[in-house]
């Protein structure tokens, strides 16, 4: 998979649904078949490899960019 290809994100935007309906109705629970909730683990796994993939490569494009930064201290003035 290419880290450039969107990602499928729907299974998470029904789960947030169903939370919301749930909610909504005052429910105390919400179930969902395991298909469902195989798709949810899956794309979640998906969007977390994802966002470890994308820390990895700015943690490395920052570490090969120096940058130095100079602080002087003049005590400052009074007028």
């Amino acid at each position: 998979m290419s880290t450039n290809e969107p990602l499928n994100t729907i299974p998470i935007q029904q789960f947030i649904q169903v939370v919301k309906s749930a909610d909504n109705s005052r429910s105390n629970e919400v179930r969902i078949d395991i298909n469902t909730a195989k798709n949810l683990a899956f794309t979640l796994g998906i969007v977390m490899s994802r966002l470890n993939g994308d820390l990895e490569k700015l943690l490395q494009s920052n570490t090969n960019t120096e940058e130095s930064i100079q602080i002087n201290m003049d005590g400052g003035s009074n007028f």
